[in-house]
């Protein structure tokens, strides 16, 4: 890969373990060319997570800050992480992840789908029989408007309910109606935005063995003429760059020639 960065970047605003200058000091110690901050939208069905109000506003004023310190060192973009169920951002950000963390239920709770695998065995319990691939269908029902809700520049880990099936514990993955799901979901969102990231942060924070999505999606996706871009989902210092050579092999496995980066404030193509 010809390019260094990162867009999909946490820090304490949020739910992140490091400040956004130590996470630029990694990007420069790096060599990097570029890191990007995404910090979570505020949610009001989910506040623990996400930014406050307050903290949104702290968080633009301290990257904006941070950019003019370092402009002569790394270029520094500043993004924000939407959720399909965030506010809608009242700011001209330079980038939107474009994501779905939860699920609306049929009572109108809304379930964490990546919080952890017993609250996510419990609601596909409660809310679906114990069965995953409705769990699964209505998952990807939701997220099939995810481009559409937050006018997002990329999709994000498109199939975060993998996130604790690890090996098929819950649900194989290979089954028709949990494939179906997804790549119709798939369908609908490109046509909005045709950029999805490759995502490898629930390798170091849930022990997965590959990104988000999944190598089936991706052939998908290079079929219907998307694009890539390579991120970690950072939360820490350590995870900045994790795994992105995985990630780089998996996206040439899967028929992508190139990536995306954002450089001089547009999205441009480097060869992976």
């Amino acid at each position: 890969m010809t390019s260094r960065s990162n867009l999909h970047t946490h820090t304490v605003y949020c739910d992140g373990k490091n400040t956004a200058e130590e996470l630029i000091l990694r990007a420069i110690e790096l060599g990097w060319e570029s890191i990007g901050f995404s910090g979570h939208a505020y949610t009001a069905c989910d506040t623990a997570y996400c930014m406050s109000r307050e903290n949104t506003v702290l968080y633009r004023q301290e990257i904006l800050a941070l950019r003019k310190k370092y402009r002569d060192a790394i270029q520094i973009y500043l993004g924000i992480e939407q959720d399909l169920f965030s506010d809608v951002p009242d700011y001209p950000y330079d980038y939107r992840i474009g994501s779905t963390h939860y699920l609306l239920c049929s009572d109108g709770a809304y379930v964490p789908v990546d919080d952890s695998a017993e609250i996510m065995a419990g609601a596909v319990e409660r809310y679906f029989g114990g069965d995953y691939y409705k769990y699964a269908q209505a998952y990807y029902q939701q997220i099939a408007d995810v481009a559409k809700v937050t006018g997002c520049d990329i999709v994000g880990h498109f199939d975060l309910i993998t996130k604790f099936n690890e090996g098929g514990r819950f649900f194989d993955e290979s089954d028709v109606r949990y494939r179906t799901a997804a790549v119709m979901a798939m369908e609908q969102v490109v046509q909005t935005c045709p950029l999805f990231e490759i995502n490898t942060g629930a390798m170091l924070r849930a022990g997965r063995s590959v990104p988000y999505p999944a190598a089936f999606l991706l052939r998908e996706l290079c079929r219907l003429g998307g694009s890539v871009i390579i991120t970690s989902d950072c939360h820490q210092a350590k995870g900045l760059d994790w795994a992105f050579e995985q990630a780089v092999e998996l996206a040439k496995t899967c028929g992508f020639r190139y990536g995306k980066v954002l450089r001089d404030g547009a999205f441009v193509d480097i060869v992976l």
